[in-house]
């Protein structure tokens, strides 16, 4: 299960505080910066193949924007991870784009990506409001969005993602259930996009969002209408016959993302790029790649050679986010932290409960406070699925952080 992160944006949206680089700025010596990352990463691709495993089969990439590359480098990407013996194919390749550069680039762009393997698209629409899209600084309009659609479709496409914001003050009910009628009509041809992601809009450190607000230009939406448009997600949806799996991914059956699900079940992963991160249990590899000079072990893993491991323990590992250093040294931003048993428990627990599928009953009472998992159950807060594990109700799914607060 492999996951990239591409630092690259042509410009910052208003509510994003991922890592990313403003390709747009470097435009003269942009391919001499997409060529340095490139190369950085496959470096970290032949260091680090060792932890990547086939659990899930999976890759995904994501950013940033990572449709602002071309596809010499995803073809770079795949002859690394083919050195290192994971260079697919993989049940589910996943590339993040944006709808500008669908347009720009065309058919012939998505068809390379198709050639490589690539067999699942998520796309950054967030709006068929073009006031909203400017207010989140958006570079694309309502009308992009549709085109970009239609060029995914065409060129070949049958499994298309679509990401959609809610939870603005400025987005009325009416607004909402209008995009909402819009993301299911986006497709000429009118088939349903197979999967739909929604999140609630939330102010994140360090994005431009937060600044407005700590000037006083902007005020977060009231809980009140964040919930009933969160209501008015779920009912819409569910009328058009997707499955809610997770509190804020739908998907038409047999189309829910597998590396995504991967993730709720705790799956372990390798991130790579500035930025990403990694989950580790069992043995941890010990030391990057000797050629690159190897990294600091962590507490409780032994230094060595690549190859060595220390006794079982749970590690999350992250790049820093920087680009510059990445590319001086791909496996010398690296950092960690290891796990401790309740920070797993808290994790699997939270992780799973966004999940329609939940977690054991028995693990629950085994690692959580039984009184209040009885409470919560008395309250309407827990439910039995039908396989007998144990689920928030999606009409609790809002409330769900409070929810998961009190039972572990």
């Amino acid at each position: 299960m492999i996951y990239v992160h591409v630092p690259f944006c042509r410009s910052f949206c208003t509510y994003c505080d991922f890592y990313s680089e403003v390709a747009a700025k470097c435009r003269q010596n942009e391919s001499e910066l997409f060529d340095g990352f490139a190369q950085a990463l496959y470096a970290e691709v032949k260091a680090r193949g060792h932890e990547i495993t086939d659990e899930t089969n999976t890759l995904y990439i994501g950013g940033g924007t990572p449709s602002v590359l071309p596809l010499s480098v995803f073809k770079g990407l795949l002859d690394a991870l083919s050195e290192v013996g994971h260079g697919g194919p993989y049940e589910e390749f996943t590339v993040e784009v944006n709808p500008e550069d669908i347009v720009e680039k065309g058919e012939a762009y998505v068809e390379g990506l198709l050639k490589l393997g690539v067999n699942r698209i998520s796309m950054g629409v967030q709006s068929f409001d073009d006031g909203i899209l400017k207010f989140m600084n958006r570079r694309h309009d309502a009308d992009t969005a549709r085109r970009a659609y239609a060029v995914l479709e065409k060129a070949g496409v049958r499994n298309i993602s679509i990401d959609l914001i809610f939870g603005l003050p400025q987005l009325s009910d009416e607004q909402w259930a209008d995009t909402l009628k819009k993301a299911l009509e986006i497709s000429p041809s009118g088939v349903l996009p197979q999967h739909i992601s929604s999140y609630q809009l939330s102010v994140e450190p360090g994005s431009m969002l937060a600044r407005m607000v700590e000037k006083g230009m902007w005020s977060e939406a009231s809980d009140e209408l964040c919930e009933r448009q969160y209501r008015i997600l779920c009912e819409t949806l569910a009328h058009a016959g997707y499955h809610h799996y997770e509190i804020s991914n739908f998907a038409l059956p047999g189309h829910e993302a597998v590396h995504n699900s991967a993730y709720w079940r705790h799956v372990p992963y390798v991130g790579l790029g500035p930025g990403a991160h990694s989950y580790r249990r069992g043995c941890v590899p010990a030391t990057c790649h000797p050629r690159l000079g190897g990294a600091t072990a962590p507490q409780g893993v032994v230094a060595g050679v690549a190859g060595t491991h220390s006794p079982a323990v749970a590690l999350r590992m992250w790049n820093k986010p920087d680009l510059k250093g990445y590319i001086a040294d791909p496996c010398g931003i690296q950092e960690h932290e290891v796990l401790d048993d309740e920070q797993l428990v808290l994790e699997k627990v939270m992780l799973a409960l966004r999940t329609s599928e939940g977690i054991s009953e028995k693990y629950l009472y085994e690692h959580c406070d039984n009184p209040a998992v009885k409470r919560a159950f008395a309250a309407g807060d827990l439910e039995h699925t039908a396989s007998g594990n144990v689920r928030i109700p999606e009409n609790r799914f809002f409330v769900s952080d409070s929810i998961i607060s009190e039972i572990v």
